[in-house]
């Protein structure tokens, strides 16, 4: 089993910014790739940021945000900046994918615990 820890959400204001952080207790053992996801109140779960050999974003945060990793720590992150209200969600890391679409919730074995980052305007 793997645990998933987050840090670094909060209160940020429109066109601030804010660092994520997600350390695993253990590398997984089904693949390197890292992601990030957000749910927003009264919406589905969706796909933020991903990195394996190459990083994947949404085209809601491309541009702006930038998710990177330091495999000697286990970490990965998600810089934040520009941000906007609609960028307000609970965020979720996640590891431990099987298949190839890093866009797949179902995809991913381990998840945080999330945190929630509020924007306001």
């Amino acid at each position: 089993q793997v645990q998933l820890v987050e840090s670094g959400g909060g209160l940020a204001q429109t066109g601030g910014s804010l660092r994520l952080s997600c350390t695993a207790s253990r590398r997984p053992d089904q693949s390197d790739t890292k992601a990030w996801f957000r749910q927003a109140p009264g919406k589905e779960r969706e796909f933020v940021a991903a990195i394996s050999r190459a990083t994947y974003y949404s085209n809601s945060v491309k541009g702006r945000f930038t998710i990177s990793k330091d495999t000697a720590k286990n970490t990965h992150y998600l810089q934040m900046n520009s941000l906007r209200p609609e960028d307000t969600a609970v965020y979720y890391c996640a590891a431990g994918l099987v298949g190839d679409t890093v866009t797949n919730i179902r995809g991913y074995r381990y998840w945080g615990q999330g945190t929630q980052v509020t924007v306001s305007s």
